[in-house]
């Protein structure tokens, strides 16, 4: 910009000192000082000689503080200059100029084109003018302007390329390849214009003529592999898939490992139904490193849409190996590698992406949840406590993390640091009711395993409060408060509700016949134990069988399934002594 304004600059200078010597010439002497406007047309007299030195002084200094940026200093100075010389034609043109600087066009127009009327051969001059009108909006002038240059400024039609530009800028493709066949008539076949063409064509879609242009393009740059790419979409736009395949083979001649040739190659064999040779070119592109991680991420997280589909499942795990083994430093390889994975239900292998996601790029909240999320499911306990800490470093605000950071605690039996991380964390998400009541549902066992029993209490009522159908509070609550023999019926009601919504659920009839059991009621106990064991043989339940058996009086029956329970390795504290004693120890 500061270059083109000191050719303009010194154009200007040239053209004043030549209107001022030809008027000094004259040797005529002006009358009162006008003010500068080119709308005025009233016969003025010739500047005499003092006049024109002052004026050349005036635009001088003019142009000094233009240069300067200080444009309202150097108006001033511009339109003082042209009440002296008004017919000059390099004042005219500073004045136009300036008055554009300072987001004028409406004042600049006229000054523009008084400086054209006075010296009609300064390319400059037009092009500012065609600027004005263009910031206008006055686009049939803006052309004209630049017809008008080229018509009087000769050896001047390399600006057919600016008129065609504004053609396609007013979305006029019909002026603009008219301007395209000026220019090929003035300077010769162009490979930008077939290219120019060929957009306009495509904008106009009429794909038949943009493949005209492509044949073009293809005759004159037969090495060129990216017109044969474009060439190839054009083909399969058309529906001319087998002329596309032949197409994108040529490219692969040329440069046999062009992914972006596969992976066309691969969409095209897919259209015809060709499944195996649609997947082998597929995987050929993202084995290249050469085609970028994006459009690979953008591809994989189509197939996600996808999922689960076992026709598209094997597939689809082999582009995320190949994409982490071309990009191995790419932190999204890994992350989409992650939420495939997780889909398809290697949850091990997708927190283990996830995992080299964050040590490549840390600052993903979602690929750190899911992280903690897959540490959860997989009953992790230690990586959860793990991988929650150090997520907590980095969003030490976010609820999540201090609530994941607490369950792994707790299920690590750190009862303190359980509580602590929990309390933390619903302080942060009182804004949300249900994250809230996730934090007293987990404080709640918390709270019961410190021996903290009202806090416990508290923690579960509040869930109830909120929802009064929760299963893990309806279960965990009645099952402490019958191992406390504390509110019986309160316990008995609630772990009813939830056999009689879920009759084959062995852990809630495991519950409901413990409140039994701790409420005296042996036969309805047993009644349920005996429906709990035949769908499940977990240790307690199997013990629990036992004690109940215990209290009918079946006392050898009852040893035989505290053996049983042992065998599990998951009884109570007291088996091994209700074995040797052969009695009933709570």
């Amino acid at each position: 910009m500061i270059q083109f304004r000191n050719i303009v600059l010194a154009t200007c200078c040239f053209a004043f000192i030549a209107t001022g010597a030809a008027n000094a010439q004259s040797g005529k002497k002006r009358g009162k000082a006008q003010q500068a406007t080119a709308t005025e047309t009233p016969a003025q007299a010739a500047p005499s000689e003092q006049e024109q030195q002052i004026s050349e002084t005036l635009f001088l200094d003019g142009v000094k503080f233009f240069m300067l940026e200080d444009y309202d200093k150097a108006l001033q100075l511009f339109q003082k200059a042209y009440t002296l010389t008004p017919n000059n034609a390099a004042i005219n043109y500073k004045l136009a100029e300036t008055y554009m600087v300072l987001k004028n066009p409406k004042s600049a127009t006229p000054f523009a084109q008084a400086a054209i009327a006075k010296e009609p051969k300064n390319a400059y001059y037009y092009l500012l003018l065609a600027q004005l009108h263009t910031e206008q909006r006055q686009f049939t002038e803006a052309a004209q302007a630049y017809n008008d240059l080229m018509h009087n400024v000769p050896d001047s039609d390399q600006y057919l390329f600016q008129l065609a530009d504004l053609y396609l800028s007013q979305a006029k493709y019909s002026d603009a390849l008219k301007t395209y066949d000026r220019i090929e008539k003035q300077f010769g076949p162009m490979e930008q214009l077939s290219v120019n063409r060929q957009q306009i064509y495509l904008r106009q879609k009429n794909v038949p003529k943009a493949i005209e242009e492509g044949e073009k393009l293809l005759a004159n740059s037969p090495s060129d592999v990216r017109y044969f790419l474009a060439q190839a979409e054009l083909y399969n736009a058309s529906q001319q898939t087998d002329k596309a395949i032949v197409t994108l083979q040529k490219a692969l001649r040329m440069e046999p490992g062009n992914p972006y040739a596969h992976l066309m190659l691969s969409d095209l064999h897919r259209q015809k139904g060709e499944r195996e040779q649609s997947e082998k070119e597929i995987k050929k592109a993202f084995a290249s490193p050469e085609l970028d991680i994006d459009t690979k991420v953008r591809i994989l997280v189509d197939l996600i849409r996808q999922l689960p589909n076992r026709d598209i499942e094997d597939v689809s795990l082999e582009l995320v190996d190949l994409t982490i083994q071309s990009h191995p430093e790419e932190a999204k390889a890994y992350a989409v590698a992650g939420d495939l994975q997780t889909i398809v239900g290697k949850k091990a292998d997708a927190r283990n992406n996830y995992i080299k996601a964050v040590k490549l790029d840390d600052s993903h909240f979602k690929i750190w949840q899911q992280i903690v999320l897959l540490d959860a499911e997989l009953n992790e306990s230690a990586a959860l406590v793990k991988h929650s800490e150090e997520a907590l470093e980095l969003f030490p605000n976010q609820a999540i993390f201090w609530f994941y950071n607490g369950t792994g605690h707790l299920i690590e039996k750190s009862y303190d640091k359980a509580v602590k991380s929990l309390e933390h964390g619903k302080k942060l998400s009182l804004a949300e009711p249900e994250l809230v009541a996730q934090f007293n549902m987990q404080l709640g066992d918390g709270y019961n395993s410190l021996k903290d029993y009202k806090k416990s209490d508290e923690s579960y009522e509040a869930v109830l409060e909120h929802d009064s159908n929760n299963e893990h509070v309806l279960n965990n609550y009645s099952y402490f408060l019958s191992l406390r023999n504390e509110n019986l019926p309160k316990a008995k009601e609630m772990a009813l509700r939830l056999v009689t919504k879920f009759p084959n659920n062995p852990t809630y009839l495991d519950t409901y016949a413990w409140v039994l059991y701790k409420a005296g009621d042996y036969k309805e106990a047993l009644k349920y134990l005996e429906q709990a064991i035949a769908l499940s043989d977990d240790a307690t339940i199997v013990e629990h069988y036992g004690d109940v058996l215990f209290k009918l009086g079946k006392k050898e029956e009852a040893i035989a399934q505290w053996q049983r329970a042992k065998l599990k390795g998951e009884a109570s504290a007291f088996i091994d002594k209700k074995i040797k004693d052969k009695k009933l120890y709570e």
